[in-house]
């Protein structure tokens, strides 16, 4: 497994649903689709996605 960095060349707004993907293995797609679907129920997910933007460091 690579470390948790935001990818330059595949991002959408930051790059933080990517990095999740590439990290575990997983698809990006399923990754963005599951954000997306948790902010249809209550919850900090936006704040979370923010905190994590700034927390992941950019890929070199």
């Amino acid at each position: 497994m690579s470390g948790l960095e935001r990818p330059r060349d595949q991002r959408v707004i930051a790059g933080v649903c990517s990095a999740i993907a590439n990290r575990f293995g997983w698809s990006v797609g399923l990754v963005r689709l599951a954000f997306v679907v948790s902010c249809v129920l209550p919850g900090p997910q936006v704040l979370c996605y923010v905190v994590l933007w700034i927390l992941i460091p950019n890929s070199p």
